[in-house]
């Protein structure tokens, strides 16, 4: 069985992305790794370079501007990945550039996808997430959050990325817009991605934003990103329409995160009083809570046995 990674990064640095984390934690169990490096103006193909690991490949690419409404981009660059991605790889992993694996899920997560290769039933493995936020001490738990993702796919050619590059389906026509896919058939592996997206700074939050615009909607204002005077203009960055729960994290961060979370010189404040829940979600936290189930919540994709 052979196993072929890809990625996708633009502007890594200046957004405060661990994309040298997330790609030093997959290295260990892929032959190989494509690394999608869009047109960055700070340093991160260089960053990516010093790594100097026979293992990477770096494909150059520049981003559509007009793609990055509704994500596009993101699907773009993830099939950019897929399409040079070794031909003789039997599966490809996807890791996205804030996402990290734990270094103690990757035995468990070879045997599952040694299990999937032998499987015809089996197009893909879906993933936990721990999606932090605020701070490394918070993630949120809840159905707004895709709590499980396809992120380890068969190398097939008619399997491409979905919108915005949350997951993976069968197209039987790329280049038709309208084709809407068919759901990939998946296993689950108790192999946590830990999704540190918004686990940064309030400055670089703000940075986000303005760099993807509406896609996380954000504002067209120009910001100097070198500017350190931040506090007063940052501080509706982490406001409660962001989410509606958190949950407090009492394990392990990733060995490769460790510098970047004993570095934090930020305070998050969470108040479970404030939050924008309907009545609904209220009444289905209740059942999370008792029963450990999420009802109704969206899948894009197929769980089977």
């Amino acid at each position: 069985m052979r196993v072929s990674g890809f990625t996708y990064v633009r502007n890594g640095i200046k957004l405060d992305y661990p994309f040298i984390e997330s790609i030093k934690s997959v290295l260990p169990i892929l032959e190989d790794l494509v690394v999608v490096v869009g047109d960055s103006d700070d340093g991160t193909r260089e960053a990516i370079v010093a790594l100097n690991n026979s293992k990477i490949r770096i494909i150059d690419s520049i981003w559509d501007p007009k793609a990055l409404k509704d994500g596009l981009v993101f699907a773009q660059q993830a099939n950019l990945g897929i399409r040079h991605a070794d031909p003789g790889a039997d599966l490809l992993l996807h890791i996205q550039a804030d996402e990290v694996l734990h270094e103690k899920d990757l035995p468990h997560l070879e045997m599952v996808m040694k299990h999937m290769y032998y499987r015809k039933d089996v197009d893909g493995i879906v993933l936990p997430f721990f999606h932090f936020f605020g701070d490394y001490k918070h993630f949120a738990p809840s159905r707004r959050f895709h709590q499980w993702e396809v992120r380890i796919i068969k190398n097939n050619t008619f399997i491409g990325s979905y919108k915005d590059s949350q997951g993976f389906r069968w197209f039987l026509d790329t280049n038709n817009p309208n084709d809407k896919g068919k759901k990939l058939k998946c296993i689950g592996a108790r192999a946590f991605v830990y999704h540190y997206s918004w686990a940064k700074p309030p400055k670089y939050q703000k940075l986000k934003r303005i760099e993807f615009g509406n896609r996380y909607g954000g504002t067209t204002d120009k910001l100097d990103y070198n500017d350190e005077v931040y506090e007063d203009a940052y501080k509706d960055t982490y406001n409660y329409k962001e989410f509606d729960y958190l949950h407090k994290f009492t394990g392990k961060h990733p060995r490769v995160m460790q510098d970047r979370i004993e570095a934090q010189d930020w305070t998050f404040e969470y108040d479970p009083a404030k939050n924008n829940m309907s009545f609904l979600e209220k009444v289905l936290k209740k059942l999370d809570d008792w029963f450990n189930i999420q009802p109704f919540a969206y899948k894009n994709y197929k769980r089977v046995k």
